[in-house]
């Protein structure tokens, strides 16, 4: 069976059709070019509404079996923007770590990735981690957190993701071997 990801890209006006999505594409390929392990991606582009994102967060875990869940869009301060509410209202512990990461990595490029609220949190056995919307920064964003994104599904008994060392170089401790 085939590892599923989630990508939610949270936008009004992509979801509207309106604005082509920028960002769901951009996470899609940097997981297509970085991954080695077999997987899948299940997507979705939905409006920035807090019970809408909250409910396909919670679909993506419970019903489609997604161990790891990106989303793209509304973690700025922008009224609409309730991602990280949502993140946070699904999910059983947050995972400050890698949003603080996240900024300290786009602060690099531009100074107002302080006002970036991205975050991330497990839900049961889904890692669900809030990028931000501009393509470039979901590159730098993921660049950043993701060495340790495959050891923390090891600790929440996911599958084994495998990089590739040449694009992300992944962190496991020595004690944490392939399980067959």
């Amino acid at each position: 069976m085939k590892t599923r990801i989630g990508f939610i890209t949270v936008s009004d006006r992509a979801s509207r059709g309106e604005y082509e999505d920028m960002g769901g594409p951009a996470m899609a390929a940097w997981f297509e070019r970085v991954l080695v392990s077999e997987w899948e991606a299940v997507k979705r582009i939905i409006p920035d509404d807090q019970n809408g994102i909250e409910s396909t967060l919670k679909e993506l875990a419970d019903v489609e079996g997604c161990c790891l869940i990106v989303t793209t869009g509304g973690t700025g301060p922008a009224v609409r923007d309730v991602t990280p509410e949502a993140t946070e209202a699904v999910c059983e512990k947050m995972m400050p770590g890698f949003g603080e990461l996240m900024r300290q990595a786009s602060l690099k490029f531009v100074p107002t990735a302080i006002l970036s609220r991205q975050t991330a949190g497990i839900r049961e056995k889904s890692l669900i981690i809030n990028l931000p919307g501009k393509p470039s920064a979901i590159d730098d964003c993921l660049n950043a957190v993701f060495p340790a994104v495959p050891y923390c599904i090891d600790l929440m008994n996911g599958p084994y993701l495998e990089a590739d060392a040449d694009q992300c170089k992944v962190f496991r401790p020595r004690h944490a071997q392939k399980r067959s």
